[in-house]
């Protein structure tokens, strides 16, 4: 398992953590033979027994592997897509630039920039993937990144998660709140009741059950990545609902949360590693928050 931070990611193995110093890390993927793909400001890194191998260079802000071939997708800041079949050459996909809502693309910290947040292959339907931009836009493929599709009225404009499900339905955390699709994101609908913090950061879905739902949010960004004032809810189809067992409150940045095997779900933030195996009702801790840094962590992976 890995967690990351700004410039360090730690190998965490039966309760055991190591740590590697690197500078800017944004996001994690794993690689097929063990090692980690890291994402950072100045590039695209294989991370294998403590030594960074640079396989891209730029701003890498999202990846994602694709579940029907063994390609990658990188997500970058300006707003662009790139896909490699070895993870060492790397083409362009058509630009995302040309949509007609580019217009309004805008990251609030940087107003003059944007970048892609996050990847999100559909594992129901070959050829689909979904592109959040932070900050503008859902935008959608059928065809393997050959043409894009612009958002639509009713999306979230602030995309931060996005998981496409075995069922067919989307569930996003943005900054301007949750949402799910059960149409490929042709259409919305806001399941909030029992959400009182509607900053949404991470979503994870028990693969098993698409009514198990673990969501991290904050009040807003402030409260979210600066003041640390955040909390971790979960759904199991009758509303959301704070999850007692995990740090939440003053002194707590926003957590990562990702599935690890049916009911089996994992979160990280500043006050530490918790696991659960029963659908996110009951937590333990896994590793401690004196061992990690007192920041937002950059990314999870786990598996």
């Amino acid at each position: 398992m890995l967690a990351a931070f700004h410039g360090r990611v730690f190998t965490i193995d039966d309760g055991c953590v190591r740590e590697t110093e690197l500078d800017g890390v944004t996001c994690l993927a794993p690689a097929p033979d063990g090692a980690a793909l890291v994402g950072t400001t100045d590039g695209f890194y294989e991370l294998a027994e403590g030594s960074a191998r640079r396989l891209f260079e730029g701003h890498v802000t999202a990846v994602a592997r694709n579940p029907w071939t063994d390609e990658w997708w990188l997500g970058t800041e300006p707003s662009a897509v790139y896909r490699s079949d070895d993870g060492e050459t790397w083409a362009p996909l058509p630009e995302l630039t040309t949509l007609p809502s580019s217009d309004e693309w805008s990251f609030p910290p940087r107003p003059d920039t944007h970048h892609v947040r996050w990847l999100e292959p559909d594992p129901s339907r070959e050829g689909r993937w979904y592109v959040a931009v932070e900050a503008g836009a859902i935008v959608r493929t059928d065809d393997g990144g050959e043409t894009w599709r612009d958002r639509v009225p009713g999306a979230r404009r602030d995309t931060h998660e996005l998981v496409a499900h075995e069922s067919g339905r989307l569930y996003c955390a943005a900054g301007d709140g949750y949402a799910e699709s059960t149409d490929g994101g042709d259409s919305w609908t806001y399941p909030q009741a029992g959400l009182e913090e509607r900053y949404c950061w991470s979503v994870a879905v028990d693969p098993a059950d698409h009514e198990v739902r673990v969501l991290t949010s904050a009040r807003s960004a402030t409260h979210a990545h600066r003041r640390g004032v955040a909390s971790v809810y979960r759904n199991a189809g009758d509303g959301w609902g704070r999850v007692d067992d995990l740090p939440a409150g003053d002194g707590c940045y926003r957590a990562v949360v990702r599935v690890d095997g049916p009911g089996s779900f994992v979160a990280l933030s500043n006050r530490g590693l918790y696991r659960s195996d029963d659908g996110g009702e009951a937590w333990n801790r896994v590793v401690d928050g004196d061992d990690l840094p007192d920041a937002p962590p950059a990314g999870l992976l786990v598996g």
